[in-house]
């Protein structure tokens, strides 16, 4: 288990010392009695520590809060850990490419709004499957979502480097089709309950995640460009940059005709979490993360996830197989659930996905290689979306990784034979 999912409380820091200054006794206080719906509750002490290692989030910050707490009931305090989930604070930088994108007000939407429903319908045809932690406050005020610590129920997170294998992946697959259908369903009930989730990754908003893209392509092409055999590729990469994020925005875009669901926008490896013993089969998944989702197509989280968090020969070889898996839970929900638009074919639903693939490059060789970046020391938020000289290195070191080398020599000429690397009409 990494170091940052264990339950030891390492390298805390007491209440007086929290980087957090409002996160105090009192808060933890006040929330827990509403929580618990028990106003005897006291707490007695708190600390904290990050909840991930550097690298490993970008969004916001994640703190572990270690609580122990009193009710009138109890002779000896309780010790509970919670993950405390917030915004940037006091970075000018991190702030301002977040502000157009308005993850943090949506987030605390779709916890307090959104998955109560999604959650409710599936109960409705008697599936108790959990697809989601338990939110134990949403705070507008503090921009702050406080969840159940999933690591204290055996939860945990795996090796981004090393990828899922078909059981884990078919996992995250069921619950990702319960998620898609459930909000195909409430949006057919409660017609306009997703208006406004159009603020993707790619939208039609802003460009502010354009640096990241764009300086991965550029870092990409620089590489390539070094082999000698790879020098046409290395062409169309760089033919690509003008059109790159309008491709990606297409992606993204609603199209008449396809069934559209709410996507989690950002649905990768690190935005799972397992319930697995060291060395067994897991038993179950929970979604977390859900800053950038939005209303589209279900290849926005399909081809992501694919493309950035399979184990390679899974990724190569077998996805037609999980499309198959995907389709056959999201239509068996929508027929359960009554859905009353009209449901694809499997094969209208590919070709669907099809006309969606530009996120496969966008995915398979660019977000690829931060997945499998290993280099903790400068992977920071400024040098993700950054276009200074830092964090330019910081892209070309990422495409210097030998497995990064190893993915993009064997992707690209498939993906050129698919023409992923073309201009579009």
């Amino acid at each position: 288990m990494p170091e940052y999912l264990s339950l030891k409380p390492i390298d805390t820091i007491s209440e007086s010392q929290l980087h957090t200054k409002w996160l105090t006794r009192d808060y933890f206080t006040e929330k827990l009695r509403i929580h618990l719906k028990d106003p005897s509750l006291e707490v007695v002490s708190l600390s904290s520590c990050p909840a991930v290692g550097k690298g490993q989030n970008f969004g916001s910050i994640m703190t572990r809060v270690f609580v122990q707490y009193k009710t009138n009931g109890d002779l000896e305090p309780r010790t509970k850990s919670y993950i405390v989930k917030s915004s940037f604070e006091g970075d000018d930088f991190a702030n301002e490419v977040m502000k157009p994108y308005n993850i943090y007000t949506r987030e605390m939407d779709i916890y307090r709004e959104i998955i109560p429903k999604l959650n409710a319908l599936l109960e409705e045809i008697g599936d108790m499957d959990k697809m989601f932690p338990e939110t134990i406050a949403v705070d507008y005020d503090l921009s702050t979502i406080i969840f159940e610590d999933l690591s204290e129920r055996q939860y945990i997170m795996c090796d981004k480097t090393k990828g899922l294998d078909m059981d884990q992946t078919k996992l995250c697959l069921k619950k990702l089709a319960k998620m898609h259908a459930t909000s195909a369903v409430l949006n057919e009930r409660e017609p306009g309950i997703f208006n406004g989730y159009d603020r993707g990754m790619f939208n039609r908003y802003t460009n502010s995640y354009g640096p990241l893209y764009i300086g991965n392509l550029e870092a990409c092409y620089k590489t390539v460009s070094q082999w000698k055999d790879y020098r046409e590729y290395a062409e169309k990469l760089l033919a690509l940059k003008p059109k790159l994020l309008e491709y990606g925005k297409q992606a993204f875009d609603l199209t008449d005709g396809h069934v559209n669901v709410f996507a989690h926008g950002d649905f990768w490896i690190n935005n799972v979490m397992f319930n697995q013993e060291p060395n067994q089969q897991p038993n179950d998944v929970i979604l977390i993360d859900f800053q950038f989702s939005c209303w589209g197509s279900p290849a926005i989280d399909l081809h992501w996830f694919f493309n950035t968090s399979l184990k390679e020969d899974i990724r190569l070889f077998q996805q037609d197989e999980l499309f198959h898996y995907y389709y056959k839970i999201f239509v068996e929900t929508l027929k359960a659930l009554r859905f009353k638009a009209k449901i694809p074919s499997l094969h209208t639903f590919l070709l669907h996905m099809a006309e969606k693939d530009f996120l496969v490059f966008i995915s398979g060789c660019l977000m690829h290689a931060l997945v499998l970046n290993e280099e903790a020391e400068d992977a920071d938020f400024r040098a993700l979306v950054g276009e200074d000289e830092r964090a330019m290195n910081f892209k070309y070191s990422i495409f210097k990784n030998e497995k990064v080398q190893k993915n993009l020599k064997r992707l690209l000429p498939i993906f050129d034979r698919r023409g992923l690397l073309d201009h579009r009409d």
